[in-house]
């Protein structure tokens, strides 16, 4: 018969806690809101992403600004 420990992390609950453990509550709503004004994503969506999903849309805005950005200012050197 197979024992538990009281001290288990919870299985794929404490996984994801894990995985966004780096990230700060006020930078986690900070983030959300600029997601929702400027990019019109919906909270549900936000809300129903799993932490990793909601990171690498994050990551490919981010690269995607940084690259408007750089085109932008190539444009303006002209």
């Amino acid at each position: 018969m197979r024992t538990y420990r009281a001290s288990h992390f919870g299985g794929a609950g404490g996984f994801f806690r894990l995985c966004i453990s780096y990230d700060t509550l006020a930078n986690h709503y900070k983030t959300n809101f600029q997601l929702m004004q400027h990019h019109n994503y919906s909270l549900y969506d936000l809300e129903n992403m799993m932490p990793y999903e909601r990171e690498i849309y994050v990551k490919l805005l981010s690269d995607w600004l940084n690259e408007e950005k750089a085109r932008h200012g190539k444009l303006g050197d002209r």
